[in-house]
């Protein structure tokens, strides 16, 4: 089977003149605008992640519910997936400046929304797992969150926009640094702000930095071409997504690939944040975990300086297999520098995975559909990982953590996960 990169062969950036290459004077402000946009989203991704990492931290630490972390995790993962497509549609149907005011405008609503909730309903009726409060409060949040993935598709397809082709890798690449800087924020701040200040200042904060990027992307302008009207387009055109994937030759398989991949994404997100929090105070946690996520920004750093290779796929295929593998020791004792570090090589080799990915869409794919193709390909990748996250959870929970704390399976399985408190937890 052929790869989409060899389709990519001599491939023109996609919406852009073949006759002719911009003056440099345009080609730097095109760069400037891009920068903008980039930071922008960033602003906004630090703020989703911040309020996301806070919840799952508050909602742990109040209810010590390894099934609570796992199943708001498979819910986030769940609306990506049902989102990613309707956004993908929303971002080739209409001009990229208009989806990302609509995306930041509908965060800010469902923050407002959760401040209400949060400071009028009390404490131990929204804490209850089993009523209807809880979940009102979380969907109202996740809704914010997942939002803010409409930026992040309209971002990707600004990179066809406004940066050179020969330079797509390295604009990825820079993508990648500046989301890993965010994450690290992200994580350091929302330990700090759920251990000293609790979750009602960790909202407010939230609030008002949703602000920020709104007033930004008002005073941004992006030029765009005309849009190109397609009235067989649907509102959730997935049709014309699947049809745009099976005119690359290997395009397919490399979403196929990534979906399955994702399956490990799933054990993560249920699993990484109780075992941290068994391990270390959630002050700690949350700054050992910035540390862990310096990684991405020397990966992400890595690409935007080298690129990705001559063969980006290749390149995505190693990197994958020695997740893997380092997937499968990282607990294996209950080591803090073997866990922090595991976690900073996982952060380190992700930035060159995405941008592989992205980079050979941005190649192969028209720029009037990139967003649907986007969209598409976050669909298969985000259901993957539910479905591991509310399997684990569960396990975990009612079979693992119990078998492990009796004295019967510490016998049976202690020489190979040694002993401590986090090894009879995931």
């Amino acid at each position: 089977m052929s790869t989409p990169e060899a389709a990519s062969n001599g491939a023109e950036g996609p919406g852009r003149e073949t006759s002719s290459v911009p003056p440099v004077a345009q080609q730097r402000a095109q760069w400037r605008t891009f920068v903008h946009v980039l930071v922008n989203t960033a602003v906004a991704g630090l703020t989703t992640n911040f309020i996301w990492f806070a919840v799952v931290f508050w909602v742990y630490l109040e209810t010590k519910s390894i099934l609570a972390t796992g199943l708001l995790s498979g819910a986030y993962m769940i609306l990506l997936a049902v989102c990613s497509m309707w956004f993908g549609s929303l971002v080739d149907r209409y001009r990229k400046h208009r989806v990302m005011l609509v995306s930041a405008w509908c965060s800010l609503v469902a923050f407002v929304v959760g401040c209400v909730i949060f400071f009028t309903i009390p404490a131990e009726t929204l804490l209850a797992l089993n009523g209807p409060w809880f979940w009102a409060f979380a969907l109202v949040l996740l809704a914010g969150c997942v939002v803010e993935l409409l930026r992040g598709l309209a971002l990707s397809t600004t990179v066809t926009l406004l940066v050179p082709v020969e330079r797509h890798a390295n604009a990825n690449g820079l993508v990648g640094t500046v989301q890993g800087l965010s994450f690290i924020v992200t994580s350091v701040f929302s330990g700090i702000s759920i251990g000293f200040f609790g979750m009602g200042v960790t909202m407010l904060i939230a609030t008002a930095l949703t602000a920020i990027p709104v007033v930004h992307l008002h005073l941004l302008r992006i030029p765009e071409p005309e849009i190109a009207h397609d009235p067989n387009r649907s509102a959730v055109d997935f049709r014309g997504g699947w049809l745009a994937m099976l005119a690359v030759p290997g395009l397919i398989g490399l979403v196929i690939f990534t979906t399955f991949n994702n399956l490990s994404s799933g054990v993560y997100m249920a699993l990484l944040d109780p075992y941290g929090l068994t391990m270390f105070p959630v002050e700690i946690w949350g700054l050992l975990f910035g540390v862990a996520g310096t990684g991405f920004i020397v990966g992400g750093a890595i690409v935007a300086k080298r690129g990705l290779g001559r063969n980006p796929v290749r390149t995505m295929l190693l990197l994958v297999a020695l997740l893997g593998l380092l997937g499968s020791v990282i607990t294996i004792r209950e080591w803090a520098w073997l866990f922090i570090a595991g976690i900073w090589v996982f952060m380190l080799m992700m930035p060159a995975i995405e941008a592989a990915e992205q980079t050979v869409i941005q190649r192969v794919v028209p720029f009037e559909k990139q967003g649907r193709v986007f969209g598409l390909a976050m669909t298969f990748e985000a259901a993957a990982a539910p479905i591991t996250a509310f399997i684990i959870a569960p396990v975990a929970e009612f079979w693992v953590v119990p078998y492990m704390d009796d004295p019967a399976g510490q016998a049976r399985w202690g020489w190979l996960l040694g002993e401590g408190r986090a090894e009879a937890s995931p």
